[in-house]
């Protein structure tokens, strides 16, 4: 009896993690090589069916169960506890396209070996007593309810409080610690026991010094995703959050995309700011989407006659960063913490669906569409949501990525916003840190930059200027794409595949 709940509670803790390594080659295809539910789709379909080559192998481990079992253990311990690590290391140094090949494999293999385990634990319980039916029933309740306890542990425990390093190297110690109970407690059926011990004690040592030193190492590592040297990294519920500094260059990254830097940002945010603030009829009222880093809300506040900014920004991680680190104070101005802003921590795409209030001004500054999630906030059903709060006679100016990297997006996302009946106006800008930039300006009324005159401090854009940011050269103009374009919407999202695309040079 004693043995048995052993083999279900064995069955138990290695599903959890199995299921936690699962989603954590996930989270690290996503975070390294981009496109979250691209690279979660892969890694969930490899590991199933690394699973199912497993199980199919494992017909042929018909004796020496347990042993067997440790081996698989053993394995699952060192190859899963050096995954992330690992990983990191040939981002930095292997040429382009390993990383990706290594994490498929990964996942492959440790989803082989999970696809083993179940069987021979099966056949254990059978062997010692428990009828198939029984044992089989017993074995797979244990390893389904596991598979939910990891999931939730993943996200709730050690994501946010490990990260990806360590938590890979935690797990294997979990599957090392089994490994070696079941070791232990089947003693006396196996032979030369001692090697076997001493084997599973070396991959503990192992384990253990990656668990001190791992993340560290690791971290010299992603300093080579980098231009110049990390000064702040956090992974906070929803990304991975990067400042680098270089002399007076402070650079701000969200799972490693550029979001500014301030040596070049005014020029990014006074075209995202000043053209709307201007040509609105009467700003009082502001809503920033995304823009938690608190610059645009700086920009903003130089108009006297702004009552109220309400700022969405999902992450509170970013929110509270820009309040207390002094870097991003310094290119803030503490914005943020001035009492007409109010801050909510929501989903933006949410946020327009259940609020009731009217914007002057709607500044949407949210990261590029390279996922699902982010996709949705660049469709004709958000767009409608927009322009169902912007007031009569307000304006809205929206970040949309470089017309010159990804034309075809650029584009799109100025159909997107034209079919929803709002008129628009297209500016584009230089910015040494991204390269040409693009804004879709929209309102009820139509456009005419002439009309507009900015009278705030400024360092880059002038009122004469604002019309000559809608000439767009023969390489970014929507009139030599020679293709058909259509908005992009919740039902038929193409601009992730055209975003793809684009960017894949780059």
């Amino acid at each position: 009896m004693r043995q048995s709940k052993i083999i279900y509670w064995s069955s138990g803790i290695v599903s959890i993690c199995g299921i936690i390594f699962e989603v954590l080659f996930g989270a690290l295809g996503s975070y390294i090589l981009g496109d979250g539910v691209k690279q979660y789709t892969l890694t969930i379909s490899l590991f199933l069916t690394g699973m199912g080559i497993g199980a199919s192998l494992s017909e042929r481990f018909m004796k020496n169960l347990i042993i067997t079992f440790v081996w698989i253990e053993f394995g699952v311990a060192i190859i899963g506890g050096f995954s992330s690590f690992t990983m990191f290391g040939i981002t930095a140094f292997a040429p382009a396209g390993t990383d990706a090949f290594y994490l498929y494999f990964i996942t492959l293999l440790v989803g082989g070996l999970t696809g083993v385990e179940l069987p021979i634990l099966i056949r254990k319980a059978n062997e010692i007593g428990v009828t198939l039916n029984k044992s089989t029933a017993r074995v797979l309740f244990s390893d389904y309810a596991g598979g939910l306890i990891g999931g939730l542990l993943f996200v709730f425990l050690f994501r946010p409080y490990f990260g990806m390093v360590k938590t890979a190297f935690l797990v294997g110690c979990i599957n090392l610690i089994v490994a070696l109970i079941v070791l232990w407690l089947f003693r006396k059926e196996i032979r030369r026991f001692a090697v076997h011990a001493v084997f599973g004690l070396c991959i503990g040592v192992l384990l253990f010094l990656g668990l001190f030193f791992g993340e560290e190492m690791a971290f010299r590592f992603e300093q080579k995703l980098y231009k110049d040297p990390i000064i702040h990294m956090e992974d906070s519920s929803y990304q991975k959050i990067t400042l680098t500094q270089d002399q007076a260059d402070v650079r701000l990254y969200l799972d490693g995309a550029l979001q500014f830097s301030s040596i070049d940002e005014y020029r990014y945010h006074e075209v995202l700011v000043h053209p709307t603030m201007a040509y609105a009829q009467n700003p009082e009222n502001v809503l920033i989407l995304g823009g938690g880093d608190g610059v645009a809300a700086k920009e903003i506040l130089k108009y006297e006659e702004v009552k109220n900014i309400t700022l969405v920004d999902l992450d509170p991680a970013v929110v509270e960063l820009a309040n207390s680190n002094r870097h991003l104070l310094e290119v803030n101005e503490g914005a943020l913490q001035s009492e007409k802003v109010h801050v909510e921590n929501r989903d933006a795409f949410q946020f327009l669906e259940e609020s009731s209030e009217w914007f002057d001004v709607i500044i949407v500054d949210l990261p590029d569409p390279n996922n699902e999630s982010l996709n949705k906030l660049y469709t004709t059903e958000f767009y409608s949501l927009m322009r169902n709060h912007l007031a009569p006679g307000g304006a809205a100016m929206i970040q949309a990525t470089s017309p010159v990297f990804a034309t075809e997006v650029y584009w799109t996302i100025s159909e997107t916003v034209a079919a929803t009946g709002l008129f628009i106006e297209n500016l584009h800008v230089d910015v040494p840190s991204f390269g040409n930039w693009g804004f879709v300006m929209a309102s009820r009324e139509a456009i005419d930059l002439d009309e507009l005159e900015i009278s705030v401090p400024t360092k880059f854009i002038t009122t004469g200027m604002v019309p000559s940011l809608t000439a767009f050269g023969k390489d970014e103009d929507q009139e030599n794409l020679n293709i058909e374009l259509k908005p992009n919407s919740l039902i038929d999202p193409h601009l992730i595949q055209i975003y793809e695309k684009a960017w894949e040079n780059y």
